[in-house]
C-alpha cells in the first residue's frame, strides 16, 4: 500500500511521523476520512471544504491549497489498486515541544492513508443492529465545537468501549441536555409514521456529508423531514432507525437497549434510502 506523505507516495512502512508530533501527544490536528468507489473519490470537494473549516478554528494551517491536497487524493487512488477504498486525510500540527503550545511546532505533517474499511458485517445491512445509549455524554458544543473533526476521538472512544462490553456494535450518545446528539462515528435518523427526522446540529453532532447526502436523498424521494431535538424515549418509540457515515454508509438499527425498534425488521424508509444511496454512489460520483 502506497502512503502520500508530505507531496511523497511512500510504502506504508516508511509512512514515519515524529514521535514530538503534536497530533500524536496531544490530538491536535484534524482528519478526513472519504469514500472510493470504483476508482472515483466521493464527495472530495465537501470534505475538503470541511478539513479547512476544522483547520481554520483551531489555527491550524494547511501548508497545501485545496486543489494541491484534491490532486494528493487522486495520486493516492491511482498508486494503489483498489476501486473501491477508504482514505483517511489527516493533517496533524507536527513536531514541536512537550509544552501545549501549537506555537512551537514546526511544519504539519499531511498524509493520505488508502485502505479497507468495513465497520459492520454485510448481515446487519439486511437484518440491522442492535445498539445502546451510551453512559458516557457527548462533549458539549460550549467546551469545542463539534464541526471540528479533530484526531482527539477519546469521548467517542469511550462511548464505544461501552457498546463493546455490552456486546452491541455501536452506542449512541447523547448531549449534555439529555437529547440525541450522534453515534460514536456516525450521524443517527429515527422514522415515525414514515417521517423521518435527525438531530439540529446544535444538537452538539458532526455535521456528517453522508448525513447531508441522505438529508438531500429524503427531499429528493419525497419523505418527510425534520431536524429537531430528540428525546431518549423517541429513539426507542420510533418505528425504524438508523445510522449514516462515510464507513457505514447507511446501515439500520433494530434494537436500543433492550427495546426493539418497530417490528425488529429494516423499515421501508430506510430500506428505500439504503436502496437510494447504493445507487447514487454507483451512478452519480462527483469527484
Amino acid at each position: 500500500m502506497k502512503v502520500w506523505l508530505n507531496g511523497k507516495l511512500v510504502n506504508k512502512s516508511q509512512a514515519n511521523v515524529n514521535v514530538m508530533d503534536h497530533g500524536l501527544l496531544y490530538g491536535d490536528g484534524v482528519f478526513e476520512g472519504i469514500r472510493v468507489y470504483n476508482g472515483r473519490i466521493f464527495r472530495a470537494e465537501a470534505h475538503l471544504d470541511r478539513l479547512y473549516e476544522s483547520a481554520k478554528f483551531i489555527r491550524l494551517a494547511i501548508p497545501y491549497s485545496k486543489q494541491e491536497l484534491h490532486e494528493a487524493l487522486k495520486e493516492t487512488v491511482a498508486a494503489n489498486n483498489n476501486a473501491y477504498a477508504y482514505i483517511r486525510l489527516v493533517i496533524s500540527r507536527g513536531e514541536g515541544t512537550l509544552g501545549l503550545s501549537p506555537f512551537q511546532c514546526g511544519n504539519p505533517n499531511v498524509f493520505v492513508i488508502y485502505d479497507n474499511i468495513q465497520l459492520y458485517p454485510k448481515e446487519m445491512y439486511e437484518e440491522g443492529m442492535a445498539v445502546i445509549i451510551a453512559k458516557t455524554v457527548r462533549i458539549s458544543r460550549r467546551m469545542l465545537n463539534p464541526k471540528v473533526k479533530s484526531l482527539n476521538y477519546l469521548n467517542n472512544i469511550l462511548a464505544k468501549i461501552e457498546a463493546i462490553d455490552a456486546g452491541v456494535s455501536e452506542a449512541l450518545m447523547l448531549n449534555e441536555c439529555g437529547e440525541l446528539s450522534e453515534a460514536t462515528g456516525d450521524n443517527v435518523f429515527i422514522v415515525k409514521n414514515s417521517h423521518a427526522v435527525t438531530p439540529p446540529l446544535d444538537a452538539g453532532i458532526l455535521g456528517g456529508i453522508t448525513r447531508g447526502v441522505v438529508c438531500d436523498l429524503c427531499r429528493k424521494m419525497g419523505i418527510e423531514l425534520s431536524e429537531r431535538a430528540i428525546k431518549p424515549k423517541e429513539i426507542k418509540q420510533a418505528d425504524e432507525c438508523f445510522l449514516t457515515g462515510t464507513a457505514a454508509e447507511v446501515i439500520p438499527v433494530t434494537k436500543v437497549d433492550d427495546i426493539t425498534i418497530g417490528d425488529g425488521k429494516v423499515g421501508p424508509v430506510t430500506a428505500k434510502l439504503i436502496a437510494a444511496y447504493r445507487e447514487m454512489v454507483d451512478t452519480d460520483i462527483a469527484e
